[in-house]
């Protein structure tokens, strides 16, 4: 079969960087075909993905080697020709549809525009095949959604309309860069049943770029696992997890966290018998009286000294919301919410923080680490300026970093560092709870685990409580002693963490659990076709 995608010798190289970001990657592609490409950051997956279009940030560049799309050299091409090509023939599916969506445009707007690129479809026939495309993706009410803007759409949704952007013109070629880092299991196993009906029903070829192994097990055939540019290791993707033969792949896959592990929990801290927190009745409304959004339904929840409490749901659930009252961002419209017996309008703020997401967008690149870790010992006023630089440097060890870093900023730190000083952030004022909102959710396996080693050892070492948000079961099962399960804003689960994972009682949490890509790949798609074993390590 000819192979839609023929990449030779690619080696990338950026501006005052010591060493390429790619360096000689190799791979064939042929119609239908699935690929996945796994690493840490910085493995050079992602450059790897945007290289294929010619994607490149500034200051990158591509130094020797060739990129054929059936005959045409995509490395070698003139702007115009390139042009001409992104979108029509290759396509790319970015990570964030939220801020790869224009949120001022209405999704119809933003397919029309799509459509015009390539082509000479009249406006009538733009808008049926805007519609015809939201229906391929799975958007209720396609016709009348065209109208919609981004933010009015769930995550999951976006997700889907970023996929018929990508498709609008049939592109033999579709790159998806790490399509569903965060997004919930049920609404994540959405996704790749579309990906994988795509690539079954058009023939499309598929690169999928992702740190969740589990992931690629049930959306690709083949496997090259990347370390510092290079390709160190190449197969079908049942060979590769089921027998790796490189080293790196071999820590990549036992830094995994699998769901039929037991909790550590107990070995981190034991709960005190007595409730630090205590929500009760929880409600909070939004938009007028008439006709309000719920987003808490009277939920009852309570966090003792030294525990970790897991949370998980879908998308919209309500478990950000909860966070966000916890933290005093929004007041509850109904319930109470006490702190170790008091109510929680009276509690300093200190006691609780919160450790986002995102640590890049929540961390000021203005500010140096130093400033943004003193900042909120100025807010509430804790220690002279001396005494603030001691505790920044404490801090900094505590959470594995040199104290001397603290007059860098935010830009010259890895993605696992940057969640480390947004941990080292939230512990400044000394808290007895910590809130992590999906703190490990964009991060590889190996950083991941890191990062949850650290929270259990300052766990044990302080006494925290925890309330930790993800959508990934098995990190949750791993750190919790406790998990509690939202669904449309109550909490309709709760128990041991281990039992709530090996016997569940609600119908909604046994499918959350049947949602969970396992790295179990037997009878997986990518067993479907298959195809002459390639194996190396190089």
């Amino acid at each position: 079969m000819t192979a839609a995608l023929h990449v030779r010798d690619l080696t990338v190289e950026f501006d005052g960087a010591a060493e390429a970001a790619v360096d000689g990657a190799a791979f064939d592609l042929a119609p239908g075909d699935t690929l996945g490409i796994v690493g840490e950051s910085g493995s050079g997956k992602s450059t790897t993905a945007l290289t294929l279009l010619r994607m490149l940030p500034a200051g990158g560049r591509i130094t020797s080697g060739s990129v054929d799309l059936t005959g045409q050299d995509l490395a070698a091409l003139p702007e115009d020709g390139l042009r001409a090509l992104r979108g029509r023939r290759i396509a790319m599916i970015f990570q964030d549809p939220m801020s790869s969506l224009n949120p001022v445009l209405t999704i119809g707007k933003q397919l029309d525009e799509a459509l015009r690129a390539h082509g000479s479809l009249t406006r009538s026939e733009r808008r049926d095949r805007a519609v015809e495309l939201l229906d391929l993706v799975g958007i209720p009410d396609a016709a009348g959604r065209l109208r919609d803007h981004p933010h009015q759409f769930s995550g999951g949704q976006r997700q889907r309309i970023m996929i018929a952007l990508a498709l609008a013109h049939d592109a033999e070629v579709l790159v998806a860069d790490e399509p569903t880092t965060a997004l919930d299991p049920t609404v994540q196993r959405q996704i790749l049943r579309l990906l994988t009906r795509i690539n079954r029903e058009n023939g499309t070829a598929l690169v999928v770029i992702s740190h969740d192994l589990g992931v690629i097990a049930h959306t690709c055939r083949r496997l090259l696992v990347m370390r510092e540019g290079r390709i160190v290791e190449r197969g079908d993707t049942a060979d590769v997890l089921e027998a790796p033969q490189h080293p790196y792949t071999q820590a990549l896959l036992a830094a995994v966290p699998r769901l039929e592990t037991p909790s550590g929990a107990a070995a981190n801290s034991t709960p005190g018998p007595e409730p630090l927190l205590t929500v009760t009745g929880l409600r909070k409304t939004y938009g007028p009286r008439r006709r309000p959004v719920t987003a808490l339904d009277g939920v009852d929840l309570v966090l003792h000294p030294g525990e970790t409490l897991g949370l998980v749901g879908e998308s919209g659930s309500g478990k950000s919301t909860l966070a966000k009252a916890l933290v005093q961002v929004h007041a509850p419209s109904a319930g109470s919410i006490r702190f170790r017996g008091g109510e929680l309008g009276r509690t300093p703020r200190r006691e609780i923080q919160m450790v986002f997401q995102d640590p890049y967008s929540s961390l000021n690149p203005r500010m140096t680490v130093g400033q943004i870790i003193a900042e909120p010992l100025l807010n509430h006023g804790l220690g002279d300026r001396a005494q603030r630089a001691a505790r920044v440097g404490e801090l900094l060890r505590q959470v594995g970093l040199d104290p001397a870093t603290a007059s860098r900023y935010p830009r010259s730190f890895s993605g696992g560092q940057r969640q480390r000083i947004g941990i080292a952030r939230a512990l400044a004022p000394e808290p007895s709870v910590l809130v992590c909102d999906e703190p490990v959710s964009a991060l590889d396996v190996s950083i991941q685990a890191q990062v949850i080693d650290l929270l259990a050892r300052l766990q044990r070492e302080l006494g925290l409580a925890v309330l930790f948000i993800a959508h990934d079961l098995a990190v949750v099962r791993r750190v919790s002693h406790r998990i509690a399960v939202m669904h449309r804003g109550r909490i309709v689960e709760t128990g041991p963490a281990d039992r709530v994972v090996t016997a569940p009682e609600h119908p909604y949490t046994a499918e959350l659990l049947a949602a969970v890509p396992r790295l179990d790949t037997t009878g997986a798609t990518l067993r479907t076709t298959p195809r002459p074993t390639t194996r190396s390590t190089a």
